[in-house]
């Protein structure tokens, strides 16, 4: 087997989010919506960053339980405000909220629910780009464009396209790890 897709490094933490969570295939809704907030998250800073609070995340937002994160308003907004342990940006913090109560909609109106809206963007099937080297691996898609438009459409906010393709490649959507990263070959069986 190869090597590691490069941009993991050599952090334990990095290399244990590679090799046993990103372009693995996730179809439980209740995650989808926690990755989808957790890369709005991310927007202007590192993944590594968010990775690393990623359970402060987890705590401050109630598990990323989009029924009860739905029912919040400012007084949960000025509390994660003041919450160190997390990434503190009003306009994240507020998305994550309308995103919970576009999430309720979606689940309630689409057949199959949020998973089913968000796996209909690749017909339910991961796509396999087998980039050779991290120089073939995209920014954004057509398939992730697309995405990002009807996730707006729905309600969401912070799923520009960028963060969409991150998204899909996090989730599995997009098996974008190098041809021969032995991770990206548990995807592809995953698929």
């Amino acid at each position: 087997m190869g090597e590691r897709c490069g941009w993991c490094g050599t952090d334990p933490l990095y290399i244990a989010y590679h090799d046993d969570e990103w372009g693995v295939p996730e179809r439980d809704a209740r995650a989808l919506y926690e990755k989808l907030v957790l890369d709005g998250f991310q927007a202007g800073l590192s993944w590594y960053t968010i990775l690393r609070k990623r359970e402060n995340f987890r705590a401050a937002f109630a598990g990323f339980d989009p029924d009860v994160i739905a029912t919040w308003g400012e007084p949960e907004v000025t509390r994660l405000l003041a919450d160190a342990g997390i990434v503190r940006h009003r306009g994240k913090i507020e998305a994550a909220i309308t995103n919970a109560r576009a999430w309720q909609q979606v689940e309630a109106t689409y057949p199959g629910g949020f998973s089913a809206f968000v796996w209909s963007a690749v017909d339910g099937v991961p796509v396999q780009n087998l980039p050779a080297d991290l120089s073939g691996v995209p920014a954004t898609s057509p398939a992730g464009d697309e995405l990002s438009k009807r996730l707006k459409k729905a309600g969401f906010r912070f799923c520009g396209p960028t963060i969409v393709y991150a998204f899909a490649q996090a989730v599995g959507l997009v098996n974008d790890h190098v041809l021969d990263c032995p991770a990206g070959a548990r995807c592809r069986e995953l698929a």
